[in-house]
């Protein structure tokens, strides 16, 4: 029988699903997905994930692609046609984030060579592997967490707390939480080893 982490349930939708098996936990240093996700975990905050999953395609369309150059751009007008398109969450504060995290990514960019490079100094470039029987038993936040929270946050980065850096190292892959007994766990794991450059 195949299993799944006990955050996927039996009546979780084929995209959610799709997501678990195909996305989460799989180590990325691609700078624009790594965009991605930081801007997606940020806009959950006070969210399910299966919201946010569903209004994927949305903020693909509202945030060109997630390209960080071309958001970086975005104007105060962007912003209030943003407010008003129900593709994504129409919360100020969270597009203003996403807005000025583009710009801080591209600092970080300058600074240090990549995104990639950036965050996964933070796990010495290589994914932490976790053993847990139930993922109720992970953490919501680590010392890690806290440490590239900090330093997204002296870049200039918005909506970027420890919670929301922890959700998003195990989506990148930093960090594999994949269940012991996850039909993930392993691929995840073997990807990590090879330090699988997207």
């Amino acid at each position: 029988m195949t299993h799944r982490c006990n955050w996927v349930s039996a009546s979780a939708s084929p995209q959610y699903v799709q997501y678990h098996d195909e996305e989460w936990g799989v180590p990325s240093r691609d700078d624009q997905h790594l965009f991605e996700m930081l801007v997606l975990e940020g806009a959950q905050a006070g969210l399910s994930w299966s919201t946010i999953l569903n209004k994927r395609e949305g903020y693909h369309r509202a945030f060109a692609g997630f390209d960080i150059a071309k958001v970086a751009r975005f104007t105060p007008a962007k912003v209030e046609t943003l407010m008003q398109d129900a593709s994504i969450v129409r919360n100020r504060a969270k597009i203003e984030a996403a807005i000025a995290n583009a710009r801080a990514v591209q600092q970080i960019q300058a600074e240090h060579g990549s995104l990639a490079k950036f965050v996964w100094s933070f796990v010495n470039d290589t994914p932490i592997q976790n053993d847990w029987a139930s993922y109720r038993d992970a953490p919501a936040s680590t010392e890690i967490s806290d440490a590239l929270s900090k330093a997204l946050k002296k870049c200039g980065c918005k909506f970027v707390g420890t919670t929301i850096c922890y959700a998003f190292m195990q989506a990148v892959g930093m960090v594999n939480d994949h269940e012991h007994d996850c039909m993930c766990r392993a691929a995840c794991a073997a990807q990590g080893k090879k330090k699988r450059r997207a």
